[in-house]
């Protein structure tokens, strides 16, 4: 599948589930803003991958990663590039942008098997975990690499912090 058919609309993405669960398929999905892609979304992509059979991925639209405060100027990329970039990796099968605050709606939409998020999220605090869990699933929260983060990447570009 290439990069810009595995980008898809909510709808696209629950008809796709659809079949993915009468193959037996076990579905992973994980969410993000996934601004300057660096080695720590890659690692969480590919540690969320190893959790099931195929992973979707929900991206903020570029007003709804403006919405989290995430500093002036961000995203810095657009949604449809980070969205193509996502897309692009090997561990991704799908990629759904998002326009809510959280990916509630969508996670209900889709229904995983497993909802995975990093380590920096207290279970408490991941978005539709007890969704996940009601019908089935399961939440994992996996590591993150040390140090790393979109943040700390753009705050060294700027020459606001050594490496």
């Amino acid at each position: 599948m290439s990069t810009v058919t595995k980008v898809r609309t909510a709808r696209q993405a629950v008809a796709w589930r659809r079949n993915a669960k009468k193959r037996g398929a076990r579905v992973v999905f994980t969410n993000g803003v996934f601004d300057v892609l660096h080695v720590g979304h890659v690692t969480l992509l590919e540690a969320a991958r190893t959790k099931g059979d195929a992973l979707i991925v929900g991206i903020n639209a570029d007003r709804s990663a403006r919405r989290l405060g995430k500093g002036r100027g961000r995203p810095v990329v657009p949604q449809g590039e980070r969205a193509r970039l996502v897309a692009a990796l090997g561990a991704v099968d799908l990629v759904v942008l998002f326009g809510e605050d959280t990916p509630l709606n969508l996670i209900r939409l889709l229904q995983p098997d497993v909802l995975v998020k990093g380590a920096d999220y207290a279970r408490g605090a991941i978005v539709g975990a007890d969704d996940v869990e009601a019908w089935g699933g399961r939440v994992v929260r996996v590591p993150l690499v040390a140090g790393r983060s979109t943040t700390k990447l753009l705050n060294r570009l700027r020459g606001r912090a050594q490496a």
